[in-house]
């Protein structure tokens, strides 16, 4: 299946949220060679982020990224993508291939400015209420995710430039939904961006997985992840 090389340069628009979750609920999704970063007393960092590329990027497609935590390996800080939902299979694809990211396939359904809906087929994965940015600015922003590519664990960075706003929201996440249980709750900040450009370089190896973390053990694991959570209860 045909999919640009990296870097990738895309346009659009995205609306993201801060969590703090607990560390141990997240540490099934995490691969034991990686610290998790403790920002509170048993809390990490966690996002969801949900963007739609448009004209000028190299592929047109929506996207839902699920960060759990933010990690640490060997000095090294990013953040660790354990889901991630987009509506092209070209992307997909290139995700894949070049990052080792778990990505699959979602229908999203959007009104700008109100609300965006994800569904899986008949599930729905998550639903996220917004307002209008009230105040705005242009910024300029880089950070870095990891990933796992067969026994490689991979590192890219990616940079943003985008007029920036704080926003008010309300994420719902479905029982059923395979991150539910993360426990990502209500975000406690949540930025909108407009007018944005982002670029994500090819990655690079900084490291080596062990056979239990392999790209296929990560991604069965993610798929299982919520269903233990719910067993749980």
């Amino acid at each position: 299946m045909p999919y640009p090389q990296a870097p990738w340069t895309l346009q659009g628009y995205a609306i993201q949220t801060l969590h703090l979750v607990n560390i141990d609920q997240v540490r099934p999704l995490i691969p034991l060679e990686l610290d998790i970063v403790s920002v509170w007393p048993g809390k990490t960092l966690a996002s969801v982020y949900l963007s739609h590329y448009g004209s000028g990027s190299v592929l047109e497609y929506s996207e839902l990224i699920v960060v759990p935590a933010l990690i640490n390996y060997q000095r090294k800080i990013g953040a660790w993508i354990s889901h991630i939902y987009v509506d092209n299979a070209d992307s997909v694809a290139g995700g894949r291939e070049i990052w080792g990211l778990p990505k699959e396939l979602a229908e999203f359904t959007w009104e700008q400015g109100k609300y965006v809906t994800v569904h899986q087929g008949n599930q729905r994965l998550c639903s996220l209420n917004y307002n209008q940015q009230s105040l705005a600015w242009r910024q300029w922003l880089s950070a870095s995710a990891f990933s796992a590519k067969d026994a490689d664990l991979l590192m890219f960075p990616a940079e943003v430039v985008s007029v920036l706003g704080l926003i008010g929201s309300r994420l719902e996440i479905p029982a059923e939904s395979p991150f539910s249980g993360i426990g990502l709750g209500q975000p406690w900040l949540s930025v909108r961006c407009e007018q944005m450009s982002l670029r994500v370089d090819a990655p690079k190896v900084v490291g080596q997985m062990g056979m239990n973390t392999s790209r296929l053990g990560i991604f069965n694991s993610e798929s299982d992840f919520g269903k233990r959570e719910k067993g749980k209860g």
